[in-house]
């Protein structure tokens, strides 16, 4: 395998398609494919469009699926079946939960890949910066072949043990997400029915061991209503299900997550789903 690996790119929405730009940015040479063409199209400047996942499989050392859910990615592995390099590595970055994760190793194996779950920390800016956290999991051999990989698209990557770990370390990451997420819109909402400027919440916060960058960013979106989505209030919604879902297979009883849920499904149902998930507070 070359030191510069050929990367095919699955998936270029709003966390892909910055991340094939610092792919080519970095040197590497990268095929992109999106079910609709034309979300992948603006990527022609700097990589090769294929028409179909067999096109840009063919001949890659590493194949990337950044996907909606584990149902897109099946589907578009089970199109490149037949297509792949001997010795390829499918790195698998979308978040898709448990009982998915194990499918996915099951469908590498059967297809005759190297499997690597590592799903991202991050939303549309970092993914811009090429600042995203990388959660990997997989065999050690790997590594060397992915670091230039990662080294483009990531600011930190954590090796977490066996694939389908970094799934598990996700969706841990994702629960505390949610939980400030809804935390800033609560407080925010409080503010206001108590007969205070919610602005002055993050005011009081500001600089203090109760403040982080994410509740100054996400706080003053939603004062100013501005739900450009980062990452979509539908997708949180998504991957709050995948922790709900997790937690219960293995017992975890979680006091804040499902009304974290109830909260955002409300917002979703309202029409919200496709702004950011910061959109949730329209409906407090």
């Amino acid at each position: 395998m070359s030191a510069t690996p050929t990367v095919a790119l699955l998936g270029t929405g709003t966390m892909g398609a910055p991340m094939a730009r610092n792919l080519a940015k970095a040197g590497l040479p990268v095929r992109v494919w999106n079910r609709t063409r034309d979300r992948a199209e603006p990527l022609a400047d700097v990589a090769t469009v294929a028409d179909t996942v067999a096109e840009a499989v063919e001949g890659a050392d590493v194949v990337m699926t950044m996907l909606w859910d584990a149902d897109a990615v099946v589907g578009a592995m089970e199109q490149a079946r037949g297509h792949l390099a001997d010795g390829v590595v499918w790195l698998q970055q979308s978040t898709v939960g448990l009982e998915a994760a194990d499918r996915l190793a099951a469908l590498a194996e059967d297809v005759g890949v190297t499997y690597v779950d590592a799903p991202v920390l991050g939303t549309k800016k970092p993914a811009e910066d090429g600042a995203l956290v990388v959660l990997a999991s997989g065999p050690e051999q790997v590594k060397q072949t992915l670091a230039p990989v990662f080294d483009a698209i990531a600011g930190r990557t954590l090796w977490v043990g066996e694939a389908g770990a970094g799934q598990r370390l996700k969706l841990v990451a994702n629960a505390w997400v949610a939980t400030v997420l809804e935390g800033i819109a609560d407080s925010l909402t409080l503010a206001r029915d108590l007969g205070l400027d919610p602005a002055l919440f993050l005011e009081a916060v500001k600089g203090g061991a109760m403040d982080a960058p994410y509740v100054q960013l996400k706080g003053a979106n939603m004062l100013a209503g501005s739900f450009d989505p980062a990452f979509s209030l539908a997708g949180a919604l998504k991957d709050v299900d995948l922790i709900v879902e997790a937690a219960g297979a293995v017992g975890t009883d979680l006091g804040l997550i499902p009304g974290v849920r109830e909260h955002l499904a409300r917002a979703v149902d309202a029409g919200h789903g496709d702004l950011d998930m910061a959109a949730t507070y329209l409906e407090h």
